[in-house]
């Protein structure tokens, strides 16, 4: 007997259960809409937090300290160059880290004697990275430059591999969405914003757009020869094909969270500040808005560019009509054009049923089993 889960995907699959996702289009519009402006709000008002990378500035790493107390570093930088306002961070149980602005090379040497001396480690224990304003620039070029040839490439894709211009400009929105809540949620809990973020940003992007890309494509198969039947409309179809991929969206986002939620965990509460901590959560917030986007933006966006479209929308109207005709007179009109919408390909999960019978061993006559 297949289980719940498979019973519940079958179901979907197959039209005879379905959430009228597409339907309530305008409300999720609205929702991710209203996301994305409380996200711009928070990157105008706080803004980001770079990292020296970005910035430019000194970076001290003490290892093998016996404590990760910040007030020593923060003494030391106090004597040597008062004018600074150091950022202090443990790393796991015994390593701090240091950053300030911009320093000469005999001011950071100082500081790192100072911190060697503060935290009782040998000198060689202390090291010192300065990172130039220039250097800064040209990372957050080639981070620009990186993402604008990435969003090129995939609006070219797109349209040509769906031959539809408004599926590519439906994936480009919902991939804007999951960019834009991702970064507005590192602008509210005020992580650093390193080159490591970055690559999570543009990892995320790849994995929205794929999610996407399988949800599409079910629309695509459901609906490429929408105009010539006059049973189902298109955001009907449409819908169908968000049902049919969702039990496969909730499966993969399962999968993935997973290891991306202990790495982020090991990261942020063990290891503390780093390269771990800064790319699992740009993974964990972007592939969590990403699988909520496929089904509840991208889909729904594009059918609300589609029904622009003369055809689709003399197609729905025609539908609708005919519906209308054919229902009982004592029908409630809200509920005569609810229908019931069947996958137009026939098939469907077949459960334990579909795997092979094992055989009886063969026993001698006359022995018992």
């Amino acid at each position: 007997m297949p289980s719940r889960v498979a019973q519940w995907g079958n179901d979907l699959y197959t039209g005879k259960r379905s959430y009228d996702i597409v339907g309530r289009r305008m409300r999720w519009l609205a929702i991710g809409g209203a996301v994305i402006l409380a996200s711009i709000a928070l990157l105008l008002v706080r803004g980001i937090n770079p990292s020296i990378e970005f910035s430019g500035g000194a970076e001290f790493t003490v290892t093998g300290a016996a404590t990760t107390e910040q007030q020593p570093a923060l003494d030391v930088v106090a004597e040597v160059a008062p004018e600074e306002v150091p950022r202090v961070s443990g790393l796991g149980d015994s390593s701090v880290r240091v950053q300030t602005g911009e320093l000469e090379q005999d001011v950071a040497d100082e500081i790192a004697s100072g911190l060697a001396e503060a935290y009782d480690v040998p000198l060689g224990d202390v090291s010192t990275s300065l990172v130039g304003p220039s250097w800064g620039a040209d990372v957050t070029a080639k981070a620009v430059q990186g993402l604008v040839i990435f969003l090129l490439l995939v609006a070219v894709v797109m349209t040509l591999y769906f031959r539809a211009w408004r599926m590519a400009a439906a994936a480009l929105f919902a991939l804007a969405h999951d960019l834009i809540i991702t970064v507005g949620v590192y602008a509210g809990i005020g992580w650093e914003v390193s080159p490591a973020t970055v690559i999570g940003f543009l990892t995320i992007l790849g994995y929205s757009l794929y999610d996407t890309v399988v949800v599409f494509d079910k629309v695509r198969e459901n609906t490429e020869k929408v105009l010539e039947q006059r049973r189902y409309t298109y955001a009907e179809l449409a819908n169908l094909a968000v049902n049919q991929t969702l039990v496969r969206s909730i499966n993969t986002s399962v999968v993935a969270l997973l290891p991306v939620s202990a790495i982020l965990f090991i990261g942020a509460f063990l290891l503390g500040a780093g390269t771990l901590r800064d790319i699992a959560l740009a993974l964990f917030i972007g592939m969590s808005v990403g699988t909520l986007s496929s089904v509840f933006i991208a889909t729904p966006f594009e059918v609300f560019l589609r029904e622009r479209e003369p055809a689709i929308r003399e197609h729905t109207a025609r539908v609708l009509e005919a519906r209308k005709a054919t229902a009982p007179a004592d029908a409630d009109p809200a509920e005569a054009v609810k229908v019931h919408v069947g996958a137009p390909v026939p098939g469907g999960h077949l459960g334990n049923s579909a795997q092979p019978r094992r055989r009886k061993p063969n026993r001698p006559a006359g022995r018992k089993p």
